[in-house]
Order: C-alpha cells, then sequence, then structure tokens
C-alpha cells in the first residue's frame, strides 16, 4: 500500500514537472519580442499589393495598422486579456503589449482630432472617429467585447481611411502634414516620455519635496517635506518592458514621420533633430542579455536596467523638446 502510494506520487510530480516545463518553454517563446521594421520598404511593399499610391499619411497609417497588427500576430497573439496558462502568469509580454497599445492610441487620437482636419471646426473623419474609440477599450477585457476584436475592428476602420486618401471625390480622406499638427503629436510624446523617464528613475528610488500643500496653502497643517518614492521591486520588469513596448512602437511612428512630414521638416531644418530621436529610440532596443531585469543600485557591481533605460529615453524626451521648439519657431 505504502510502495503503491510513493508510486503514484512520483508519477503525479513527474506530471506536473512535465507541465511546467511545457509551460516555462511556451512562456519563453511567448515572451520574444517583435524585431523592428523599414517601415518605408513595408509601405512600399502594401502599395504595391492594394494597388495604392503612396500619398501623404500613407505611410502612417500603415505603420500604425502594422503595430496594432503585431499585437495579435505576434507568439502567443493578444497575452493580455488572457485567463488561462501560461499567459495568466506571465506579466512582461502584457506590460510590453500596454506599452505599444499607448502610442497606438495617442497617435489615432492624434489623427481624428487633428492630423485629418483642416482646422479645428471641420468635420471629423467618418472611419477615424469610429476607429479611435476600438482602441481604448479596457485592454484586460476578454469577452463582451474582447479586446482583440475591437482592435482587428479598428485595424478595418484605419485600412478604409486609408483607402480613402487616395480619392478625389467627395469621399476622400486628408492628412494634414502640417508644423502645428506635428507639435500637437510631439507634445503628447513629450508628456509619455516624461513619464516613462519618472517611472524607471524610481527603481532606485529618490526623496522628493513635498510643495503640495505649503506652496499653495501657508496656513496647511505640516507634513513631511520628504517624499520617498520608490517602485516597488515587484514592479520593476513590468514598468521596465512597458517603456520598451511603448519605444519600440515610437520608434516605428517616428520613422513614419519622418517620410510623412518631410517636406515640414526639411523647410524647418529639423531632419537632424527627427534622425537623433530615432537613435536615441533604437538603443531601448538593444537585446536584453540578463534572464531578469536587474535593479543595482550606485556605483555597485549589478546593472540597473531600468536607469539605463530612463537615460536613453531622457535623451529622446530632450530632443522631443528641442523638436518642437524648432517646429514651432524655426
Amino acid at each position: 500500500m505504502i510502495g503503491s502510494w510513493s508510486r503514484r506520487s512520483k508519477m503525479i510530480a513527474a506530471a506536473l514537472a512535465v507541465i511546467f516545463l511545457v509551460f516555462y518553454g511556451i512562456s519563453v517563446y511567448w515572451s520574444q519580442e517583435p524585431d523592428t521594421f523599414d517601415v518605408e520598404k513595408y509601405s512600399q511593399q502594401v502599395s504595391k499589393q492594394i494597388n495604392q499610391p503612396i500619398v501623404p499619411g500613407f505611410v502612417t497609417t500603415t505603420t500604425l495598422m502594422r503595430l496594432a497588427q503585431t499585437l495579435l500576430d505576434k507568439p502567443g497573439g493578444y497575452l493580455s486579456n488572457d485567463i488561462m496558462p501560461p499567459s495568466v502568469f506571465m506579466d512582461n509580454m502584457p506590460s510590453w503589449e500596454l506599452g505599444v497599445l499607448t502610442q497606438i492610441r495617442d497617435m489615432t487620437l492624434i489623427m481624428r482630432k487633428d492630423l485629418s482636419r483642416s482646422q479645428s471646426q471641420s468635420e471629423e473623419d467618418i472611419d477615424l472617429k469610429i476607429a479611435q474609440p476600438k482602441f481604448y477599450i479596457d485592454h484586460q477585457s476578454w469577452m463582451f467585447p474582447s479586446a482583440e476584436s475591437e482592435y482587428s475592428k479598428g485595424i478595418e476602420l484605419l485600412g478604409d481611411y486609408r483607402h480613402r486618401l487616395s480619392l478625389n471625390n467627395a469621399n476622400q480622406a486628408h492628412f494634414y502634414a502640417r508644423a502645428d499638427n506635428l507639435v500637437d503629436w510631439l507634445k503628447e510624446v513629450q508628456n509619455r516620455l516624461g513619464s516613462m523617464s519618472q517611472q524607471l528613475s524610481a527603481s532606485v528610488g529618490r526623496a522628493q519635496l513635498n510643495t503640495s500643500l505649503k506652496d499653495t496653502n501657508p496656513d496647511a497643517p505640516s507634513v513631511d517635506s520628504n517624499i520617498q518614492d520608490k517602485t516597488s521591486w515587484m514592479q520593476l520588469d513590468n514598468v521596465f518592458y512597458r517603456a520598451r513596448g511603448s519605444s519600440w512602437a515610437l520608434l516605428e511612428l517616428m520613422r513614419a514621420v519622418e517620410i510623412d512630414f518631410h517636406d515640414v521638416l526639411v523647410k524647418k531644418n529639423a531632419v537632424v533633430s527627427v534622425r537623433q530621436i530615432i537613435r536615441e529610440l533604437e538603443a531601448t532596443q538593444q537585446p536584453v542579455w540578463s534572464p531578469m531585469i536587474l535593479n543595482g543600485s550606485g556605483f555597485g557591481i549589478l546593472a540597473n536596467h531600468s536607469l539605463v533605460m530612463a537615460n536613453y529615453i531622457s535623451r529622446c524626451n530632450a530632443a522631443v523638446i528641442d523638436l518642437i521648439e524648432l517646429l514651432n519657431n524655426g
């Protein structure tokens, strides 16, 4: 009896070990980040496939569609709303997906509000006003409706908008590649980069002065002037991969913007500024050779991957600020 129970326990333990190894292997495969791509060559391929000329806005819209489609087609598909193992136990790739989705949301909103309208009182584009909310569904929604189904509908509507860009009739869509429209998007980018840099820098913790009460109300009760802001060690990798995904998407969008806004950038002598931003974003996509995100402090023997990423993003943010200034005053 004891021997039979012992054999049964060993079989159960062996089965659990096999399941664990299978799930682990799947998790590693599904955690592979998609490679960057050449937006110009890809847009040319798509142009030939759909027999549509490359007009202003074509490259940006095509790139945006590619980013959204990548969320659905990469290994494992879209993982953020999965409720089954092994993806339910994964957090790095869902964080990466959220970073990409954030950039998709920002660009679709700017396209709806500014890029497709000649002025603030112009009518919204019929496809973009439906497509933009599709990407704002809860990224963890898994049914009624699922995030994947809404994103797929958004991609289709972006395709309809792209098709209408080349028409010469009343149904023609518009993409106004003006400096002021580009600045509107860059201001959103600046805010995102600044926020990412702060979150990444908080990996080692930092003391901040609490001026929320005293500066506005001298009679307010005394509070501790030092606030310790530090990211939980359980959230370090999530913050890192969210920033990495956002930087990946922003890199491709910047490459697309360089093409669609080429004339404006040349006129403002801003081409080099855009390429500097692209270079800094490319640095954020270097391979991570460590099996885990390290959080060394100071000049210790261990690296701090969050601070390295924060450095590149801060440099990129500074370049974006310079570009905004150049577009406004150049």
